[in-house]
């Protein structure tokens, strides 16, 4: 599968008092990643809540490499890696737009798919699957 890259600007509030992207706010960017990633196949959070999933962060593993700054264009480049019935994992990295040789940061995000009402393990959506496996 040809990795998704989803676009990122870095905003004033994304920073600290030194104009350096604070280190929580890599992980929402890479949440965005997945998010954009699932979008683009077809299938949105709205309509995975409707069937009564959701997607539950089970394990994230960051490295920090160099810093992102305040207006620096970045790209959220996201894989997957492997997939069960109920998880995905996915290889992700953050990298400069008009440098792509420059990884600011990389992760390794294990997903799980829940039902909404008690949390539990459910299979993946169909859909995403055959992606997957194509």
């Amino acid at each position: 599968m040809t990795p998704f890259v989803f676009p990122v600007r870095v905003y004033y509030e994304d920073t600290d008092l030194a104009g350096v992207v604070y280190y929580a706010n890599y992980l929402k960017f890479y949440e965005r990643g997945r998010t954009e990633m699932v979008r683009a196949i077809g299938l949105d959070q709205a309509m995975l809540i409707e069937q009564g999933l959701a997607f539950a962060v089970a394990r994230a593993e960051v490295d920090y490499l160099k810093s992102a700054r305040f207006n620096d264009a970045l790209d959220v480049v996201t894989e997957v890696e492997r997939f069960g019935r109920a998880s995905v994992t996915f290889k992700q990295q953050i990298r400069l737009s008009n440098d792509p040789e420059t990884i600011l940061s990389r992760a390794i995000i294990k997903v799980a798919c829940v039902t909404v009402n008690d949390m539990k393990p459910a299979a993946l959506p169909e859909l995403l699957v055959k992606e997957w496996q194509a």
